[in-house]
């Protein structure tokens, strides 16, 4: 078993789940469905890996700053 870390966002109608251990990421209609998605994604990317590496997130950070666009 391992820990995976994420963050999701709304885009849109759609919740947006990103993987911050590996670059995978998915989608749905809720957080909930966004994050079910996202964890199949993510053991179907380690399917055929017996011996996968994860790298493990210490801490998460998040933030916004307001750029000049």
């Amino acid at each position: 078993m391992k820990t995976m870390s994420f963050v999701v966002w709304k885009e849109n109608n759609e919740f947006v789940a990103q993987c911050l251990n590996i670059d995978v990421s998915s989608h749905g209609n809720s957080f909930d469905e966004a994050v079910k998605n996202l964890k199949e994604a993510v053991e179907l990317y380690f399917e055929d890996e017996p011996n996968c590496v994860m790298p493990e997130i210490e801490s998460i950070y998040l933030g916004k700053e307001t750029i000049n666009v």
